[in-house]
């Protein structure tokens, strides 16, 4: 039985006007749709503000169509795997099932690209082609928290991180749930095009522009209490637009209209983390944001921007992130694509 897929081409693949990366994303029977829209809106939407080396993409079909789709759709694809061949990263946007099979023709033709360079890419359920192509094993990956077990048990040799919202392997990349598959394309837009860039993209989006991919995947209870949501919304909004600032606990307590023990406990079960902490990680968000801009201002000045002395930025920078400021910033060079 022939694994070919009779699909005939009636336009090129990859737009001809741009030059940037070639993005394939898969489209199959069963397709997640969130998941597949999550990966246009940032790689496929047309974006001419970004230039001619913005990303090139390119709808896929795993088999022949028409492919049904979550929501009662029904979608037509006009490039079939032959795709892979051209493409520098290939998003899997989720999977019919977390136990589906996974065609033959797809895992060859992932191993293929994989071995020629490209980066492969899961949201959501997703990982569940990547673990059967192979390209997950010995490596860290993580996925929606409710599937880790049942592929953790199929795939014993993947180093899960269950808890968090993406890891970059380099050349593979996993994104946990549907939500963070924007976090994970975002982060891919700041490695190769710069934070300025990936910053347009959220604000087209309308959603924060980075959440660091340790972040946990959930919290015990995200939405505050109605008559609480009022104060503690715009407060936190104000902290998240200005983190260089002096936010003292009894100050944002103040602000917020609560006790500072009923402040600390309603922030946290807001937030998932502890005030100090969470505007730690705001900070450390800030410093990195202006290191990594094309035009990086002095470390005093990044420091003082991002409310830290020069020294208690190293400090932190070197004890939460592994890495020295200066060493961040040199491993972002604006590219001049």
């Amino acid at each position: 039985m022939s694994t070919s897929i009779d699909i005939v081409p009636i336009r090129p693949p990859f737009p001809d006007h741009l030059t940037g990366p070639r993005v394939a994303v898969l489209a199959y029977d069963g397709l997640c749709t969130f998941e597949f829209g999550v990966a246009y809106e940032v790689f496929g939407l047309p974006r001419p503000e970004m230039g001619p080396g913005w990303y090139r993409y390119a709808a896929t079909a795993v088999e022949a169509g028409p492919l049904t789709a979550a929501g009662g759709l029904t979608v037509a694809v006009h490039h079939g795997l032959e795709v892979l061949t051209e493409a520098d990263l290939v998003v899997v946007p989720g999977w019919r099932a977390i136990d589906a099979p996974v065609p033959a023709a797809l895992v060859g033709a992932l191993r293929a690209a994989h071995a020629r360079g490209a980066r492969i890419m899961s949201l959501c359920s997703g990982i569940a082609v990547l673990a059967a192509a192979g390209l997950l094993d010995g490596r860290r990956a993580t996925t929606h928290w409710r599937y880790v077990a049942t592929v953790a048990a199929r795939h014993p040799t993947i180093r899960f991180e269950a808890d968090v919202l993406y890891v970059d392997e380099g050349d593979v990349l996993t994104a946990a749930g549907s939500a963070a598959g924007v976090d994970l394309c975002l982060h891919v837009v700041r490695g190769d095009f710069g934070p300025e860039a990936a910053n347009g993209v959220a604000r087209r989006l309308v959603v924060p522009p980075h959440r660091d991919g340790g972040q946990a995947q959930f919290i015990a209870a995200p939405v505050p209490r109605r008559h609480e949501a009022g104060r503690l919304g715009p407060l936190i909004d104000a902290m998240r637009a200005r983190p260089g600032d002096d936010h003292r606990l009894d100050a944002l307590a103040a602000r917020a209209g609560m006790s500072l023990r009923t402040f600390q406990r309603r922030f946290a079960e807001a937030t998932g983390l502890p005030p100090g902490e969470w505007l730690m990680a705001e900070r450390l968000r800030l410093a990195r944001e202006l290191l990594e801009r094309a035009a990086p201002a002095a470390l005093d000045d990044v420091a003082a921007a991002a409310g830290f002395g020069t020294v208690a930025m190293r400090h932190h920078f070197r004890s939460r992130l592994g890495i020295s400021p200066s060493a961040h910033r040199g491993a972002f060079v604006s590219p001049s694509r």
